[in-house]
């Protein structure tokens, strides 16, 4: 996961949430040069609430950096994804890619449809990615910001490896938001 914010120039603050994977420098794909991104990375772009340094990275950027923009991105190709796909036993791995296996299941009639491989694949990395911006749509310090401030709203992007494309995802931060705090209400 990478956060990226905007530092330098008094532009709104920015944050990019991405992969480990080093073929995918944060500061290539949003034009930003050194000094001008917090980054924070992990496998598969998760964003899970039982790690504690995800949770602390994104409090830090809301609460005290005042981002405007959270991105998750994450890219095709991504092994953790992909890892996830296959039915086996990696070890250590496990309790890490069950969140993807959880989005998985979350979408499973959908990708059960798709009958190419890497188009299956490909989708399971883009619906990944709106899980985690959704897990961060449920963090108190960004439904009580987004009160406050109307900021920050979380983006879903997708990385081309092969053809250096980024796609954004079009997520309808405020219908999301809208439909999480029936559950995970904590504006307050």
């Amino acid at each position: 996961m990478a956060v990226a914010i905007d530092l330098v120039d008094g532009h709104d603050a920015d944050a990019c949430e991405g992969c480990s994977d080093s073929r995918i420098p944060a500061e290539a794909i949003t034009g930003l040069g050194p000094g001008e991104m917090f980054i924070h990375r992990n496998i598969a772009n998760l964003v899970c609430n039982t790690d504690l340094n995800v949770m602390s990275v994104v409090n830090y950027a809301v609460r005290h950096l005042k981002v405007k923009h959270i991105i998750v991105c994450g890219h095709y190709g991504c092994g953790g994804v992909k890892a996830a796909m296959t039915p086996q036993d990696l070890g250590l791995l496990n309790p890490w890619l069950r969140n993807i296996r959880d989005v998985y299941r979350l979408h499973e009639k959908e990708l059960d449809d798709i009958t190419n491989d890497e188009r299956r694949y490909d989708r399971l990395v883009e619906l990944n990615v709106v899980e985690q911006a959704r897990n961060i749509a449920k963090l108190a310090a960004v439904q009580q910001s987004f009160k406050k401030n109307d900021f920050p709203v979380v983006h879903g992007w997708v990385f081309g490896v092969k053809d250096g494309l980024l796609k954004d995802l079009k997520i309808d931060f405020e219908n999301m938001l809208t439909d999480i705090q029936k559950i995970y209400n904590l504006p307050e």
